[in-house]
């Protein structure tokens, strides 16, 4: 696992624009390495942020979209076209700026879906298998070349919450939640080890509000007090957060 490193940013705008150009940068040199990239994503104000600057970005045609899959980390158990789903989110902010592949794009399943939100987390687990071993994986789960992350007030990735036991499932899997303290309550969530199996995993922050937050998780709090302390990547960790939400003034 990789050690964590923080890189500061004046502002959220320059915060996206750089994380943008960051992943532009992984994605076309998995593609060049492998012929395809693979990116989880996730939902909160900074990661919808990133996409919306990665469509804008002058140097987004670098990057082959229809050859890039598309995962994510949680989503809310809600009805499939409900504003709060992070992938309803995620599509406005892209606004069809970029060309993805419809069958590289892996949703989780919504309410309409599914009539429990553990059946969801199951069908997940069974497309990442899927997608694992059609490239020859055990693991479970295909080869993650980027993972973005939130990281709450509280602490929490994805969605997994402090005192919640999600938090220290030992298993690279995926899981329902059905007592969120955010609403809504029910969601889909990878685990630790499976965030954790990716190769770079940014964490992507901005806001005094997040500070606590962030101090705890560059101090390696317990991990059920700050669940993102426990994240780390396989090969690169960074913290890309605004100056207030490391404790500057």
């Amino acid at each position: 696992m990789s050690p964590l490193e923080t890189v500061a940013h004046p502002d959220k705008q320059s915060l996206a624009a750089d994380s943008a150009d960051r992943a532009l940068t992984v994605l076309a040199e998995a593609q060049d390495e492998r012929g395809e990239a693979t990116v989880v994503l996730t939902g909160g104000t900074m990661g919808i942020a990133v996409l919306a600057a990665l469509a804008a970005s002058p140097r987004r045609d670098e990057v082959d979209w229809s050859r890039v899959n598309v995962w994510w980390s949680d989503e809310r158990f809600v009805a499939g076209d409900s504003p709060e789903r992070n992938c309803r989110q995620a599509e406005q902010a892209v606004g069809g700026a970029l060309s993805l592949h419809p069958d590289r794009v892996h949703y989780m399943g919504s309410a309409d879906d599914f009539a429990s939100v553990d059946e969801a987390a199951q069908d997940y687990v069974r497309e990442l298998g899927a997608a694992a071993r059609a490239q020859g994986r055990t693991a479970g789960f295909p080869r993650f070349d980027l993972a973005l992350l939130g990281l709450g007030p509280d602490g929490h990735v994805a969605s997994l919450f402090p005192g919640r036991p999600h938090v220290h499932v030992q298993e690279a899997t995926v899981l329902g939640v059905r007592d969120s303290p955010k609403p809504p309550p029910e969601r889909v969530t990878m685990t630790l080890p499976m965030i954790n199996g990716a190769e770079r995993v940014w964490f992507l922050v901005a806001g005094a509000d997040k500070a606590d937050a962030v101090a705890a998780v560059r101090s390696a709090a317990p991990l059920d007090g700050t669940p993102g302390a426990g994240v780390r990547g396989t090969e690169e960790t960074l913290l890309l957060a605004t100056e207030d939400a490391l404790g500057a003034s």
